[in-house]
């Protein structure tokens, strides 16, 4: 057995003893603790979708009988779209460590000043760079989201070096640069980028390492799980992180799938506290393995190819069709809203459709409620609402137009 086998059946036990609804799922599949001491037992668990998580702490709130540490040892609450709450014990250190890895593979070095412009509210991304940003030796400059002029000003005043967000936001902060008449190359000092949360796709990669001299990695990673994979050659192939446990599998059937053949990212960590053993993502993936059934996890890649539900990434933060739904019947009940992703110049665009009742009519006052009102349940800008006479009940909650060329 591997370090990484002791660890998970190690994990499996105490998950088991202390997480009722762990125990619950492996009694439900006639399994004990002792049937999964290696990670390739780990096909014997279900997958656990992430909507059944959400059912989890519906039904057993805050966190679905998942914890399996004292109420008292919790540090944090994060939450991520569902919503999903996630408790920070302090017991896991290695998504730190993955975090640490990953960021010094995409060029960043102890000692570099690095805005790091992903939310510290509520989502755990924030915090978790700049944990790993210190772990790493860098000084972090906790932007957060938005305030572009500000970020800018930062940038130049503290002689950024680094850079931890998502790519589209970077190129906002250099458009602006351009904008009033500065040289990116000549007045600013970043070299490195740690871009995530949203596709990086090769024209816009091709831009900011040849157009503007950036080193870039590009890391895929999920809000409960951490980072997962990164990608810093450019390609569509991502290489998986040593850690958490990662697995492609057949949603129907649950076991792994083949090399080059596509699947869901299936997800376990390895954090004593909040045991999350066989998450599904819903993000699918072709599987790149050189060597099935003796490579080590970081010798495989994966190809993201889509999504398996219904939510959709937008500009870094997931929104699902529900979210809009709740959002816009706070502003007009009864309405029906259909939300539309685009992509113009590398940037996402989000607009909503909105059939409303016949008793509502349309006005700019409405509209601007329904983007508050989605901007704060999804944490996303609405860029405009446009009402019209009816949709179609079986009209898709999210339509995404992007094409990643």
């Amino acid at each position: 057995m591997t370090q990484i086998d002791d660890r998970l059946h190690a994990l499996v036990q105490h998950a088991y003893a202390h997480a009722p609804a762990v125990r619950a799922r492996f009694q439900a599949a006639g399994l004990t603790p002792d049937d999964v001491r290696r990670v390739a037992d780990l096909a014997r668990v279900p997958v656990m979708p992430k909507d059944e998580l959400v059912a989890l702490q519906r039904a057993d709130p805050p966190f679905g009988g998942l914890l399996a540490a004292p109420a008292e040892a919790v540090r944090h609450i994060f939450m991520s779209p569902g919503p999903i709450y996630e408790p920070d014990a302090g017991d896991d250190a290695s998504a730190v460590e993955m975090a640490v890895l990953a960021m010094r593979q995409s060029g960043l070095r102890p000692g570099d000043v690095v805005l790091n412009s992903l939310s510290y509210h509520l989502s755990p991304a924030g915090l978790l760079v700049d944990r790993a940003l210190l772990a790493l030796g860098c000084v972090a400059v906790p932007g957060g989201v938005g305030n572009t002029d500000l970020q800018l000003q930062l940038l130049h005043d503290l002689r950024i070096s680094g850079y931890a967000g998502t790519p589209s936001f970077l190129l906002s902060l250099i458009r602006r640069v351009e904008e009033r008449g500065m040289d990116w190359r000549r007045d600013f000092h970043l070299r490195s980028a740690f871009v995530t949360a949203e596709p990086l796709p090769a024209s816009l990669r091709q831009t900011l390492v040849d157009g503007y001299g950036l080193a870039v990695g590009n890391a895929y990673g999920t809000a409960e799980l951490g980072f997962l994979a990164l990608n810093t050659a450019g390609g569509l192939a991502m290489q998986l992180l040593p850690l958490p446990i990662v697995q492609v599998v057949a949603p129907d059937s649950g076991q792994s799938v083949g090399p080059g053949e596509a699947g869901e990212v299936v997800v376990t960590n390895l954090d004593p506290a909040y045991p999350l053993i066989r998450l599904g993502t819903g993000d699918l993936a072709v599987n790149l393995d050189p060597g099935p059934g003796v490579s080590r996890q970081e010798e495989r890649s994966i190809i993201l190819v889509g999504r398996s539900g219904e939510a959709v990434k937008v500009r870094g933060m997931f929104v699902h069709p529900n979210q809009l739904r709740f959002a816009v019947a706070q502003i007009a009940p009864g309405a029906a809203v259909q939300g539309i992703v685009g992509r113009q110049e590398h940037l996402d665009t989000f607009d909503l459709r909105v059939a409303l009742p016949a008793a509502v009519s349309p006005s700019d006052a409405l509209a601007a409620g329904m983007q508050e009102a989605v901007r704060q349940a999804c944490r996303v800008r609405v860029d405009g609402v446009e009402f019209v006479a009816a949709l179609a009940p079986d009209a898709p909650g999210l339509v995404d137009q992007r094409r990643w060329e």
